[in-house]
């Protein structure tokens, strides 16, 4: 079925309404679920993605939160009890990036960046644990940043290699509970205007055992399937989707 399963289910993403997490909704969207749209700056961007989900057979709304922050989580937490619906499955994809080299670093950044990869989860997962029953799904958005050096890259690399630990502690405690918790990650997206660096564009493509880059959608695909009924025995993975290209040497 091309829905997956998904019809009716709640759905929570956290980072949900630019790149990638667009794309994780709109796919939710799209095979029937009721989706809640997390964000924590941009009202314009919020206004647009709410606006492209119109027309889809599920239902979308926006709340402005910033999970990583303790009212921030307490927001999201009561928006999910007011909808009334209790929540099937529950997606990390907000981030925060400073670039930086390793030698130098700026510490302060990389504990921003660090926080905003963990404590969506760390705060999130308890205060949500009452509406998130048997069969429902935690999953993650990392990069294979977290496992391959990526200059400038160090503080979302740490950052992302702590949210896959993370990810394996949550799944061994929330599996008795009939609960999933996985990561999908990926390498450099194409987003449809990389137009700064189009050269190394040109080159991971080329690199690509599939003859591409990745792009939001392909990912979101994946989020959806390990979201689908039949994904319920997959337990503290994380799950590349990349075109092969981590494959290469």
């Amino acid at each position: 079925m091309s829905d997956l399963g998904l019809a009716g289910r709640s759905v929570l993403v956290v980072g949900a309404t630019k790149g990638l997490g667009l794309a994780i909704a709109h796919k939710f969207c799209a095979s029937g679920a009721h989706v809640l749209l997390n964000y924590a700056h941009d009202d314009e961007a919020a206004k647009a993605a709410l606006a492209s989900l119109e027309g889809l057979p599920g239902s979308a709304s926006v709340v402005r939160a910033d999970p990583s922050t303790e009212d921030g989580a307490a927001q999201l937490i009561a928006a999910v009890s007011a909808a009334g619906r209790g929540l099937d499955i529950l997606v990390h994809n907000a981030a925060s990036w400073h670039p930086m080299p390793a030698a130098g670093a700026s510490v302060a950044d990389l504990h921003t960046d660090v926080t905003a990869a963990l404590d969506p989860l760390l705060r999130l997962v308890p205060g949500l644990l009452e509406h998130l029953k048997p069969g429902s799904r935690v999953l993650a958005v990392s990069s294979s940043g977290a496992q391959r050096v990526i200059p400038r890259y160090v503080a979302l690399g740490v950052a992302k290699a702590a949210l896959e630990s993370l990810v394996r502690y949550l799944a061994v405690e929330l599996a008795p509970r009939g609960i999933t918790v996985n990561a999908v990650t990926t390498a450099k997206l194409d987003k449809g205007a990389e137009t700064t660096q189009p050269e190394m564009v040109q080159v991971l493509a080329a690199r690509t055992p599939a003859g591409r880059l990745s792009t939001p959608a392909d990912v979101a695909d994946v989020v959806a399937l390990l979201s689908a009924p039949e994904a319920g025995w997959i337990h503290g993975q994380v799950i590349t989707a990349d075109g092969g290209l981590s494959l290469r040497s």
